[in-house]
């Protein structure tokens, strides 16, 4: 045990890449042993994807304070990483969720008042798709800002400094969104742009916060909240005055160019703020 954590503790001599390698190696390595049986028993249904999904993400966050401690000497990875349970930090999430939500909001608003889409009742218990909204979106909010904003940024940040880390941070994290066949990458192409500057613009987020993801996390959830509800709810039908790429493909506001723009406000904003 003690010839392996001396291994560990020579890896942060080595290159980001290496590093970066050896990390999803050994998660992997974790992980397998619990997925393969699952799917095996179970089949390939969608309990199956949440339970070694869940898996999966909880074996991320024990190695990765493992690996902090080990191979960057952190004495609280999470709090290195920007997650504590301070009271700051969960203020600058209810305002981010604020941001977000109402920043969405304002988007559908606009696009109604140029009659690009008409808003209409919900068929649907609206409280419950509005709970389950908000525990779905904190749920992504978190795993993605740990990992993206987060770990990820934090580990290239090493090497290449903030603003290189963060670039490279956010074309990953677009990229992972176009796993998918051919022809859906092509069609949904569009909505790289507006990945790449969601990612850019939640860790300018996270910068103005000074390291601490609350803000992140709450500016991510916030948007992925207003859009479920919004989505799931069917509250709104677009009259197809416009193209799909000006309101969104597929409904998505990030493969739209209106989404584009206002996400290019709040981006300005952070980017502003961040230098200053």
């Amino acid at each position: 045990m003690a010839k392996l954590y001396q291994t560990f503790s020579t890896l942060a001599r080595y290159p980001a890449g290496v590093r970066l390698g050896v990390f999803v190696v050994i998660l992997l390595l974790l992980w397998l042993p619990i997925a393969v049986p699952i799917y095996w028993v179970w089949g390939t249904s969608n309990l199956t994807s949440i339970v070694t999904m869940l898996a999966l993400y909880g074996e991320f966050i024990f190695l990765l304070q493992l690996w902090g401690q080990k191979v960057h000497r952190q004495v609280h990875p999470l709090a290195s990483h920007g997650v504590s349970g301070t009271r700051r930090n969960a203020l600058e999430l209810l305002k981010g969720v604020g941001i977000g939500v109402t920043s969405l909001l304002c988007l559908f608003i606009l696009e109604g008042l140029l009659s690009w889409l008409t808003w209409q009742s919900s068929t649907q218990f609206l409280p419950k798709i509005i709970l389950e909204g908000l525990g779905v979106a904190l749920g992504v909010g978190f795993a993605e800002e740990l990992l993206f904003r987060g770990w990820l940024v934090d580990e290239l940040q090493w090497d290449y400094g903030f603003k290189v880390a963060l670039w490279i941070s956010s074309s990953i994290y677009a990229t992972l969104h176009f796993i998918k066949p051919w022809g859906e990458v092509l069609r949904t192409l569009p909505s790289f742009p507006g990945l790449l500057l969601l990612g850019l613009t939640l860790g300018w987020a996270r910068q103005v916060s000074q390291g601490h993801l609350g803000s992140a996390i709450g500016l991510h959830a916030g948007l992925v909240w207003g859009y479920y509800i919004i989505n799931v709810a069917e509250l709104v039908r677009y009259s197809q005055q416009v193209p799909p790429w000006v309101t969104g493909i597929d409904r998505n506001p990030l493969a739209g160019a209106m989404g584009l723009l206002f996400l290019s406000v709040i981006a300005l904003s952070l980017r502003i703020t961040s230098s200053n």
